[in-house]
Parts: C-alpha cells; structure tokens; sequence
C-alpha cells in the first residue's frame, strides 16, 4: 500500500473513533488501516477512543493489535490508560487493563504521571479504585485545584 493511500486510512479511522463508528472502524481495518497508525499530530486511534470513552472503538481496535502502552501525540497526549482514567471512562480502563496495559506507565517516556495520578487529580474515585486493584500506585500527590465558580 501507498504512503498516501495509509495516510488517508488512518485520518479515515481517526475520524471513525471520534464520530464512535465501531462498524466503519472494522470496515477501515479490513481495508487496511493499521490500527496503532498515528496521524499526522501524532494521534493513535486507540488513544482517540479512550478520550472520548468509545469502548466499543477501543476493543475493535486492541482486537485489531493496537498497542495498549502505546503513547499518543508529541508532547501533548499521552498513554491510553492515563486518558481513559483522566475522564473516568472505566469501561475502557477495565478494557485496556485487560489488554495488558500498564497501570502504572508514566506518560513522557516514564517521566510524566501515571493513571493513577491522574485519577486522583481529576476526582475519579471508581477510576482510582480500579486501577489501585490492578497494582497502580500513584507517583504525586494530587495538586490542590482552585474550587469552580458557581
């Protein structure tokens, strides 16, 4: 296959997990788009649906060979553990930990935070929960955010 011809299967798959169109994401991989393929900014279809909480995405796409571990973007995304756990998405945290993701792999090659922090921070306690039962063990404490104006 083309270079062209992939570029434009994954942008295709990417907009697919974002619209959560499990059917046209398996229809897009029987045409050859590779499941862990970033687009251009770096996005992974994997990470796209942990974002948005796409279960359905996600297990079509870990089914397919997307890499649980792998990190998402340049910089400015990160793990699909870490945004599935920033969100609360615990159906896909549930998923991916079952796919064999890390629960305690820090973002930015292992400098970054780890889902469990992430939980913490953004006050998801069945998150936490579930990552803790996995083995998670948080690497800083939670930064104290200023209470929203109501």
């Amino acid at each position: 296959m083309n270079i062209r011809r992939r570029k434009k299967l994954t942008r295709r798959l990417i907009e697919a997990v974002f619209r959560e169109d499990a059917a046209a994401v398996r229809a897009l991989l029987r045409a050859g788009a590779e499941p862990g393929a970033p687009d251009r900014a770096g996005t992974t279809p994997l990470y796209q649906a942990c974002v948005h909480g796409s279960t359905e995405a996600a297990r079509v796409l870990l089914a397919a060979g997307a890499a649980p571990d792998a990190e998402s973007g340049r910089g400015q995304e990160g793990t699909p553990l870490c945004a599935a756990s920033i969100w609360g998405h615990d159906d896909v945290v549930r998923l991916l930990l079952a796919h064999g993701a890390d629960p305690n792999l820090r973002e930015d090659q292992g400098t970054g935070w780890a889902p469990l922090d992430y939980a913490l921070q953004y006050d998801q306690p069945a998150t936490a929960e579930l990552l803790t039962a996995a083995g998670a063990r948080p690497t800083r404490q939670p930064v104290p955010r200023a209470p929203e104006a109501g």
